[in-house]
């Protein structure tokens, strides 16, 4: 069996290691900075799951506890966790704020809200929205 190798040497590219110009070089045009992918938002029904985890958290008054949350529908889940202290609105009802994460495929971003509890003692969540820094 006879094999046959045509132009194993003599390729159209070459290298040498004295040129000052074998390695490219990205010019500050060339540089675009990330890529920013687009969010996507919570659904209603997401953010019913995750208003009612705030709820339930909230009314365990812990310090230090998290409530997982999960949309069978849209497979979005998270936890919601409190951040501070409970605190008198001026209304005089005990309020607090939280954190809620949202995950959802490859989607992750994080939700800020705040509840206060109710005169039957039930904590109602007032705000919940994107979280900025």
């Amino acid at each position: 069996m006879t094999i046959i190798l045509i132009g194993l040497g003599t390729g159209g590219c070459s290298f040498s290691r004295n040129d000052k110009n074998a390695y490219a070089r990205a010019e500050d045009s060339d540089l675009t900075g990330s890529i920013a992918m687009p969010v996507a938002a919570p659904t209603e029904t997401d953010l019913a799951f995750a208003r009612n985890a705030a709820s339930d958290v909230l009314s365990k008054g812990d310090k230090d506890s998290s409530q997982h949350w999960e949309n069978p529908e849209t497979g979005a889940r998270g936890s919601v966790t409190p951040i501070a202290q409970s605190y008198a609105a001026e209304d005089g009802r005990r309020c607090r704020d939280f954190l809620a994460s949202y995950v959802n495929g490859d989607t992750e971003s994080w939700l800020q809200g705040a509840g206060c509890q109710s005169s039957r003692g039930r904590w109602e969540i007032h705000t919940l929205k994107p979280w900025r820094s």
